[in-house]
């Protein structure tokens, strides 16, 4: 078992000049223009000392997080399933990462930094002209942004559609939560399901008023 930093380091080479060498503490032109791209990203945040740490997805049409400036992004809330794990763990803890990704490209963008949840309206309304107002924005002060390779997309093909396994490998998601909670009434159906959601985000996507 590997108990300490040295013997942690015994095992792998030392990182090259280069990947030391990338991490910025602002977001240049490439990182802001990959912001920019992408509609999906993936917030980690930490919160209390004795709780699990949690990663959350966030999408969007591309660019739906905004770039304040190099030192700051602004990423607005969307409707979900109101546990808010994300937003308590950044009340007890203000550290927070991100993973962005764009489609087709096997590269991502990682962002550390430390963030606040910010409602007056210099924030939300910042998103009226594209989309519903959100009740809050997570304005991330950046500390850390950095290019990451493609190897992990490149091993896992994730991109390549002939290596997608067909849907029906798993139950739908209103199954397994069936399952899991042992309810007793029918699942929703899946057409009933992503009837829903559309309505939920086409309603979203509508410019505040």
């Amino acid at each position: 078992m590997i108990r300490t930093l040295d013997d942690l380091r015994a095992l792998y080479a030392a990182p090259g000049e280069r990947a030391l060498r990338k991490q910025l503490p602002h977001l240049d032109v490439h990182g802001r223009r990959f912001v920019e791209l992408s509609p999906f990203c993936v917030i980690a945040s930490a919160g209390a000392a004795d709780r699990l740490l949690d990663a959350s997805p966030r999408g969007g049409p591309a660019g739906f997080v905004k770039v304040a400036d190099p030192q700051t992004l602004w990423v607005p809330d969307s409707g979900g399933n109101n546990r808010l794990d994300t937003f308590e763990n950044l009340l007890a803890d203000p550290r927070i990462a991100l993973l962005f990704m764009i489609p087709g490209v096997e590269e991502t963008l990682r962002v550390n930094g430390i963030a606040r949840l910010r409602d007056e309206p210099d924030f939300v309304d910042a998103f009226a002209q594209e989309r519903q107002r959100p009740r809050l924005v997570v304005e991330v002060q950046v500390k850390e942004a950095y290019l990451h390779c493609p190897k992990a997309f490149m091993r896992s093909e994730l991109w390549q559609v002939q290596s997608w396994p067909p849907r029906s490998v798993l139950p739908s998601l209103n199954q397994m939560i069936h399952d899991q909670t042992h309810a007793t009434d029918a699942p929703e159906p899946v057409a009933d399901m992503v009837a829903r959601y559309r309505d939920q985000i086409a309603q979203e996507r509508q410019p505040t008023p």
